[in-house]
């Protein structure tokens, strides 16, 4: 075997990527976000802080999201790192596939109720 094909073989192995490594103060910070996310919204309805509900929604909507991104990080230990940023890549494709496919849809539907002849409702 010449020593340019040890060479090769040996090549792939400096190249390994290692898996994201979970301590126990990554998963207590997780918990805490996540208790603290769903904490403030639970008060927020439970008090009836805002007037409005809508205000309210979008609050949720908003805590919803960052704990989801929480979840993701934490507990799941995705990065733009692990797998070479695949992950992360195919989750923000995802998202915004899911995106346009529901404010697509409700833009569309809204449109059609919006332009429907008088006679027809």
């Amino acid at each position: 075997m010449s020593e340019h094909s040890l060479h090769d073989t040996n090549h792939h192995d400096h190249h390994e990527e290692e898996a994201p490594h979970a301590s126990f103060s990554g998963y207590m910070i997780g918990f805490l976000a996540s208790v603290f996310l769903t904490a403030i919204p639970f008060v927020l309805v439970m008090g009836d802080v805002f007037s409005s509900d809508g205000v309210t929604s979008l609050i949720i909507l908003a805590f919803a999201a960052v704990q989801i991104v929480v979840h993701m990080v934490y507990f799941l230990h995705m990065n733009f790192h692990s797998e070479g940023g695949w992950n992360m890549l195919s989750l923000l494709f995802t998202a915004v596939l899911l995106f346009i496919t529901l404010f697509g849809s409700l833009w569309v539907m809204y449109n059609m109720n919006v332009n429907m002849m008088p006679g027809m409702m």
